[in-house]
């Protein structure tokens, strides 16, 4: 299917009501379209956690204008089966197919200047313990490290 519009029409025919009581569902599962207008953005809401994620987002049910309840999923799902070939893929399914690239593998750690410790300073001090630089507790030790530090 090319737009949300021809979800919900679908959800009218299959469920009863009109495309409007579906709209917002099928708007909310092509989103990610805003951001790459591919078919790869289905990998962002297009699977089992995605219909999951739908029934936080718009509850269980909702109700159309011809009175009926509709599950919240059986609308999600329809509008996964007509954009994957008529299967409901796992979120795995769709990350398992994402091509490695280095800048995804490779962590940055910023390095710190200062010879203040940055982070949890029960490392630093367990550091220096190590090291046998002190034999203060933790507590007394950053008590030292405040006054040398003004």
């Amino acid at each position: 299917m090319a737009h949300p519009l021809h979800h919900a029409e679908s959800s009218a025919r299959k469920f009863g009501g009109v495309p409007s009581d579906y709209q917002a569902v099928h708007d909310w599962f092509d989103a990610s379209k805003e951001h790459l207008a591919l078919f790869t953005h289905r990998a962002l809401r297009h699977h089992t956690q995605g219909l999951f994620d739908a029934e936080r987002v718009f509850g269980l049910t909702l109700t159309n204008s011809a009175g009926r309840d509709i599950p919240v999923r059986w609308i999600g799902e329809q509008h996964v089966r007509e954009d994957c070939q008529g299967r409901i893929p796992s979120m795995a399914d769709w990350l398992r197919r994402i091509q490695p690239e280095p800048w995804m593998a490779n962590g940055h750690i910023e390095q710190h200047v200062s010879g203040e410790p940055c982070g949890d300073p029960r490392v630093a001090w367990a550091s220096e313990v190590a090291a046998g630089r002190t034999v203060l507790g933790l507590k007394d030790w950053m008590a030292a490290r405040a006054t040398q530090a003004t």
